[in-house]
């Protein structure tokens, strides 16, 4: 499950929140560091940082819950989803994709979670929730995962709908 897209509808409009969505301003250890870094490099290393604004659903623990899965966090919010994302949503605690530094560069279009998602699942079925996937990225993992993938694509700008949640839902059921 990724986080920015799928559960924080962050392409919508800056000043309409979507449907259902409550705000947050969340300040995590690593995007404070980063803004840290952003200030400074423009010269104002003494001003304070500001959160990060993200939107959920609080229905969306519950739903994502009911999934017949085990759920991963596959987000560059990695372990802080547990933190600052899962408290939010009613969700307990989730193990997390941990990404490799640097970041992969895979060739033709690959968005670089892909490979790695792939070696975590290990052959295993998985459904895959982001907003950054590609017919590109359907390829790579049918060329190189042994077992059954789902890759859903999520609309950035309006997060999970009912018709995603039917979707996985689904999928599981096709499974076995």
């Amino acid at each position: 499950m990724d986080v920015d897209g799928p559960l924080n509808p962050c392409a919508a409009k800056p000043y309409r929140r979507p449907d259902g969505y409550r705000t947050h301003r969340l300040m995590t250890p690593s995007w404070e560091a980063a803004e840290r870094r952003r200030l400074a490099a423009w010269g104002l290393p003494h001003k304070t940082p500001k959160p990060l604004r993200v939107w959920l659903n609080p229905d969306h623990g519950p739903a994502l819950a009911a999934l017949p899965y085990d759920l991963v966090w596959a987000t560059t919010w990695q372990e802080e989803a547990d933190a600052f994302i899962a408290p939010l949503l009613g969700l307990p605690a989730l193990p997390h994709i941990a990404w490799s530094e640097p970041r992969p560069e895979p060739d033709g279009g690959v968005f670089w979670k892909t490979p790695q998602i792939v070696a975590w699942a290990r052959g295993r079925p998985f459904a895959r929730v982001d907003d950054l996937i590609t017919d590109a990225d359907r390829a790579w993992v049918e060329a190189h995962h042994r077992g059954p993938a789902l890759l859903h694509h999520v609309a950035p700008k309006a997060g999970l709908t009912a018709d995603d949640f039917a979707r996985l839902t689904d999928w599981a059921r096709q499974l076995g």
